[in-house]
Formats: C-alpha cells, structure tokens, sequence
C-alpha cells in the first residue's frame, strides 16, 4: 500500500512537471508571431489621439489665423473674375493693353513686388538679368531689371513703357537723362508710343533738369511719378510716388504672420540709424536718455551714413522693427524715409516727426497737407509729432496699453498697409490705361 502511495505521488509530480514544462513553452515560445501584431495595433489605437490632436492645434490656429488683407483678395478675385469674362467676351482682332516697365532704380523694385506683388525670374537679387509678368485689370505688365538692361541690348515687346530711374543725385541725373534719350530715339523711329517715367527724385525737390522731358514742355513723357512732397503735383500728368522700403539694401517683401501680430514685443521702441550732429536725431538720443527710456527701447546710432547692409546688419535691423511696438522716425534731408514703410512691414507703429525739411518741397495747387501728404490723404494710421518733446507722454502711455489692444492696432496697420498698396497699384494703371489708350484712339 505504502509503495502504491508513493507511486502516485512520484506520478503527480511528474505530471506537475511536465505541465509546467508546457506552460513555459506556451509563454516563452507559442505566442512570438502574435506579439507584433499585437504591438502594432496598440501603436495603431495610440495613434489615433495623436493624430485628432494634430488636427485640433491645427484647425484651432486656421480658425485663429488672420489675414490682413482678406478683404482686398477677395475683389482681387472678384475683378479677376469680371476680366475674365471681358477677355472671353471681347469681339476678335482686340488685344489687351500691354505696359513693359524697364526697372533702372532699385525703387522699381518696390513697384514690382511690394505694390504689384509681382515675382522675378530668376529669384537671385544679384542676378544680372530677372523679369516678369502680372496682369492688373485688361493691361499685361511685363518688367525688366538688372545690369545687363541696357539701351538697345534688349527686346521691346509693346509701344508702351513706364521707365524707372533714379534722379537723386548728378551721377544719376546723367545715367537717367542717357536712358531718356534712348527712349526719345525709340520715339521718333516709332518703335515707342507713350512713355511714363517713375522717378526717385532729389530729396530737397531739386528736380528740375527733368522739366524739359515732359510732353507738356514740349517733351515726350506723358506721365511722371514722382516721390516727396514735389510742388509739381498736380494729379493731371504729375503725380506723388511713395518711397517705399530700402530695396537697395535687400529689404524684403514680409508676410504677416501670428507671431507678428500676437506676440509681446519686448521693447516699447527702436531706431537704428545714423545720427547727425544738432540735427533733430541728436535732441531725439538725448530726449531718450533724459527718461531712461533708451534702457527700454533698441537704440542703435552711428555715426556716418552706411550704404550698404550686411546680413548681420540687415537682421538686426529686421529683429528690431519686429520686437518693438513703435518705430521712431526722425527726419533726414527729407521728413519721408524708408523707415516709415519698413515699420508698416512688420506691424510696428511709426512715430512720424512731421516737420518741413528745407529745400524746394511742399504743397502743390491740389494738395496742401505737406510733408507725407500721399499719406495723410490715405489716413495712415501713425503717430505724428512736432517736436520729439512730445515722445516721453507717448511713451508712458504706451507701458499702459495692454497686449490685445496692440494685437488690434497691429492688425490696422498692416491691413491700412495693404490696401495703401493695392490702392497705387490701381491708380496707376487707370492712369495709364487712361492717358495711353486715351492717345491710342485719336
């Protein structure tokens, strides 16, 4: 009896055994090809979530993103829209109006990209040779810039052309009046039939030795576009033209963004620049100093006027209109600078002194706002001052304007920006379609 017992004992520890031997196996062995498929579908249900979250951040910065010329797209589009109809319902044998503009001032190209938004091929700003097209209404513009445009080295494809040149100083005067001339050449072979001229004038409105080009002196330019406040004005056949940003220094075209509008700006102001001595600037540094507000604000000054930027220079300068609420303006030779428009770029508010420089600008017989009055009749949303005695109050308040009423001002000004800019764009083809066509039909 006792042996049977231990028999069956011995017998049910072997079967333990052997059952834990199985079990190992099933644990160890008989589920390895089920275990990535197992694994991918957890990584699979994990990243469902992940992915509708994405799409949450996502839709909620769509939602929250503002376009601050949303407005001036959409009757972009509409007129679009209503040119296309016009063109597939224009009786056969009729051609659209067609405008190249020969760029040979760098302020062509604030024309082309900032107020036309137009592109270049090829995209590099050293290239010797870029061109492009854009359509604004019924006229196909085409446009040429760089140093290999030059007279009669290049093909003329329409009777009309707008030449851009620059008039500030003697050397320029001379090169502008040698491309005048070769324009007159083309005139009198009838290869040309109406010219306007786009011109970056002298800063004290000395811009007098373009007179006798003009068709009304007996010349053979119908239009001129001006820049400053030039008593010539008359919006007739002479008409205001805005600085606009330093392209000549590589200022680029900025799109908003949400940084941009929504972000605190660690500085209350800025302004890089030279700064001459008893000018208007040096009172502006002292008045800085006086308050202590210069501790608050990105103030960098020199000395000597630089003409060219470094890329390092360029950035900091970028950096300092983009993390300041406001942007000192002070005048120079001329009370109108690059700095206004640069500011409007980035959303930060110009500080405009609006006095009269010296020199021979001023009102015309139809405008009497002067200095800045291509501006001022648009209702640029600035701050302008008199006297930088003025700027400590502007300041003080501004430490007491809270985040989202910045947000707001920041929108206005970009969007009162853009549509400045769509506003000359159309005027100035109605001028042209007007004068040009106008001369075609008689």
């Amino acid at each position: 009896m006792r042996l049977t017992r231990k028999r069956f004992c011995s017998f049910l520890i072997a079967l333990y055994c052997l059952f834990s031997l199985y079990a190992a196996y099933l644990v160890f062995f008989g589920h390895r090809s089920r275990v990535p498929t197992a694994t991918s579908r957890g990584f699979r249900k994990g990243a469902a979530p992940a992915r509708e979250r994405r799409g949450r951040e996502q839709s909620t910065l769509g939602s929250e993103e503002w376009n601050p010329w949303e407005e001036d797209e959409k009757n972009e589009q509409q007129r679009r829209v209503k040119t296309s109809l016009q063109i597939l319902n224009k009786p056969k044998g009729k051609t659209d109006h067609s405008i190249q503009i020969w760029g040979k001032a760098a302020i062509g190209l604030y024309l082309w990209e900032h107020i036309f938004e137009g592109l270049l091929d090829p995209t590099d700003v050293t290239a010797q040779w870029r061109e492009g097209k854009s359509i604004v209404g019924n006229t196909h513009y085409s446009f040429l810039t760089g140093p290999s445009v030059v007279p009669g080295y290049f093909p003329i494809d329409t009777g009309n052309v707008v030449l851009v040149l620059n008039g500030r100083e003697k050397a320029k005067i001379s090169h502008a009046t040698q491309w005048l001339f070769f324009a007159q050449t083309l005139m009198k072979t009838q290869k040309l039939q109406h010219l306007a001229v786009v011109l970056l004038g002298n800063e004290l409105c000395d811009n007098d030795w373009i007179l006798k080009f003009l068709k009304k002196n007996g010349g053979f330019v119908e239009l001129l576009f001006i820049t400053y406040d030039s008593p010539w004005i008359n919006d007739v056949d002479i008409f205001q033209w805005p600085l606009g940003v330093a392209t000549y220094r590589n200022f680029p075209v900025v799109e908003a963004s949400w940084s941009m509008l929504h972000d605190e700006r660690p500085y209350l102001c800025n302004f890089l620049g030279t700064v001459y001595e008893n000018s208007s600037r040096q009172a502006l540094m002292n008045i800085l100093k006086q308050d202590g507000n210069d501790k608050l604000c990105w103030i960098s000054a020199r000395q000597q006027w630089q003409p060219q930027e470094t890329n390092v220079s360029l950035k900091n300068y970028q950096d300092a209109l983009l993390h300041s609420d406001l942007t000192l303006c002070p005048v120079g030779v001329n009370t109108e600078c690059y700095r206004i428009y640069e500011a409007c770029s980035y959303g930060s508010i110009p500080v405009v002194e609006d006095v009269m420089t010296g020199g021979n600008c001023g009102n015309s017989s139809v405008h009497h706002n002067a200095p800045l009055q291509l501006l001022k009749s648009r209702g640029a949303p600035f701050i302008f001052i008199k006297n930088w005695k003025e700027l400590p109050a502007i300041l003080e308040k501004e430490k007491t304007i809270v985040l989202q009423e910045k947000i707001q001002r920041r929108k206005e000004l970009l969007q009162w920006y853009q549509h400045f800019k769509t506003e000359l764009k159309m005027k100035f083809t109605d001028v042209l379609e007007n004068s040009f066509l106008m001369n075609n039909k008689h």
